[in-house]
C-alpha cells in the first residue's frame, strides 16, 4: 500500500518560542482513521488535543522542535540559508526518517517549484513523489493532521515557557500581552526570543539610542 506523509508547521511567525515541524504518515485511503481533521487554525484547542491523541494512535509521526537560536542562525546566515530553507531541511529530516512513497507539504515559500527543487536535493530517496502546494493543510487531511499535532506541541512548549517566565501571551508580535512581555523582559530572558525578528531588534535599537543620548 502507498504510504502518504503530510507535513506542516506551527509557530513560524512568533517572536517567542520554538517553531514546530511535524509529519503524519498513513496508508493511502486510511484518512478517516485520523478523525474530523481540518487546518488547526480552524479548531478549538480542546478539539486539537482530542484529535492529537487520535492522530498519534493511528499513524506514524515525527515532530521536530526548532529553537529560537537555530532560527536566528538561519535568518542571519550569510551562506544563503533563510527560514524557508531551514524549514525544508527539517521537512527532509522527517521524510528521510519515515520513508513515505508520497510526501504532501504545505509550502512556506511563494515559489512552490523552486521550493520543491531545493527540498528534493535534501532527500535520500529522490524517487519519492512530492506534492508541494499552498493551502495543503486545508486540502489534504494528512496535512491537516500534521498541522494539528504541530500546533498542540507548540502550545505545550508555550505553556512551559509561561510557567517558567510569566505570561508571554501567544508569542505573536501583534498580541498586546506579548508586546507588554517583550517590553519588560526582552533583556532579562533572551533565550526564549527570536533576536532576528524586527520586534526584538526594535528594543535593542532603542536601548542603543538611549545610551548614545546619555553622552
Amino acid at each position: 500500500m502507498v504510504r502518504v506523509l503530510g507535513i506542516d508547521e506551527a509557530g513560524r511567525g512568533p517572536v517567542i518560542g520554538p517553531l514546530i515541524v511535524a509529519g503524519v504518515m498513513i496508508h493511502d485511503g486510511k484518512e478517516a482513521e485520523l478523525g474530523a481533521v481540518k487546518d488547526s487554525k480552524l479548531l478549538t484547542h480542546k478539539k486539537r488535543i482530542e484529535l492529537n491523541h487520535l492522530i498519534q494512535s493511528h499513524s506514524e509521526f515525527s515532530i521536530i522542535q526548532v529553537e529560537p537560536e537555530e532560527i536566528d542562525s538561519a535568518v542571519g546566515s550569510k551562506d544563503g540559508m533563510n527560514l524557508n530553507w531551514l524549514e525544508a531541511h527539517k521537512q527532509a529530516e522527517i521524510i528521510n526518517k519515515l520513508k513515505p512513497d508520497v510526501a504532501i507539504i504545505d509550502c512556506p515559500s511563494p515559489n512552490c517549484k523552486k521550493y520543491t527543487e531545493y527540498l528534493k536535493k535534501l532527500l535520500d530517496n529522490k524517487e519519492i513523489k512530492l506534492i508541494i502546494e499552498h493551502k495543503a493543510d486545508v486540502n489534504y487531511p494528512v496535512c491537516s493532521a500534521a498541522s494539528i499535532i504541530a500546533k498542540v506541541r507548540r502550545e505545550e512548549e508555550m505553556d512551559k515557557i509561561k510557567k517558567k517566565y510569566g505570561d508571554t501571551g501567544p508569542g505573536y508580535p501583534a498580541n498586546e500581552i506579548t508586546k507588554k512581555f517583550i517590553k519588560e523582559k526582552w533583556e532579562k530572558h533572551p533565550e526564549i526570543f527570536r533576536h532576528s525578528w524586527s520586534t526584538f531588534k526594535k528594543h535593542e535599537k532603542m536601548k542603543t539610542q538611549k545610551k548614545l543620548g546619555e553622552f
